[in-house]
């Protein structure tokens, strides 16, 4: 009787064939004042593209506040009606993705603090059984970021996976690297 190995396989990639939509990576509309896009690329370990993973975003409004009814302070009254809070975007052969927003405002901590404004991040892609999940901090809060609870717990030499990079009047970086030296900070939900 001779061994057979079993054919590697992997999960996905399901990702980009079902859940985007066109108007996914806009979490409010195009060419709605104040708008800030943030693209960057999803890369592995060894710093080559994901050409099939898919980055969903999920974010408070500008003044700190979700929309959605389960908001610990209450629904949004007269929310915007053009502001979603969450966004998805599929990559592109490159590994690349955008999604455009608005600055989200500080949260309330629980427990007397503030945390930074950020975006949350979940990134879906093949071979993954499970979501992994990261924040994005904005660079020009610096004082903020610098009291963030949750930034705080991150080491020192690692927070800067979590900031985006300022590249041009309302566009920023941010890069998203699965594994290796450069991993991005995910965190365990």
């Amino acid at each position: 009787m001779s061994e057979l190995l079993t054919p590697s396989q992997t999960v996905g990639p399901y990702f980009s064939m079902r859940l985007p939509w066109p108007e996914g990576p806009f979490v409010v509309p195009a060419g709605t004042p104040g708008a800030v896009t943030i693209y960057g690329r999803l890369l592995d370990g060894a710093g080559a593209p994901i050409p099939d993973g898919l980055i969903e975003t999920w974010q408070a409004d500008p003044a700190g506040r979700f929309a959605h009814p389960d908001d610990p302070r209450g629904p949004v009254p007269d929310g915007d009606l053009g502001f979603r809070g969450f966004g998805r975007c599929p990559t592109g052969h490159d590994g690349t993705f955008k999604i455009v927003t608005l600055k989200p405002g500080p949260l309330p901590a629980g427990d007397g603090r503030a945390e930074a404004p950020h975006i949350d991040v979940s990134v879906f892609s093949r071979g993954m059984l499970d979501r992994s999940v990261t924040r994005i901090y904005f660079p020009d809060e610096a004082a903020a970021n610098a009291a963030d609870p949750v930034l705080q717990a991150v080491p020192d030499q690692r927070r800067a996976t979590l900031v985006a990079v300022p590249a041009g009047e309302n566009l920023l970086r941010f890069d998203i690297t699965m594994q290796g030296p450069n991993e991005t900070v995910f965190f365990d939900l």
